[in-house]
């Protein structure tokens, strides 16, 4: 289970192909906790907007190479969760953050 003090989600991925699937497919992408399991997701998204949830899918992201001059090091690994909600429902983003 995910640390409930932080959060599950943490923020709504807004990006050119999330907003095609929100419109196609009544799919939203969210930037999640890392600890957080599928049944976290689902139930902090059927909380937060009141939806019904029919599945979550997520995938870790590893963190890029960047370099600034002879420095270098790598950016955090983080989560992304890719949430299928009931047809005729709406998410309202501008909750989360």
């Amino acid at each position: 289970m995910a640390d409930k003090s932080t959060g599950v989600l943490v923020r709504p991925m807004v990006t050119e192909k999330s907003t095609n699937l929100k419109e196609d497919e009544h799919q939203y992408s969210f930037v999640v906790n890392k600890n957080a399991t599928k049944g976290d997701v689902a139930r902090s998204v059927e909380d937060t907007f009141k939806v019904s949830v029919l599945k979550v899918r997520t995938a870790v992201i590893s963190g890029k190479l960047r370099r600034m001059g002879r420095t270098q090091g790598y950016l955090s690994d983080w989560k992304k969760a890719l949430v299928t909600i009931k047809a005729g429902q709406k998410i309202d983003i501008e909750k989360v953050g």
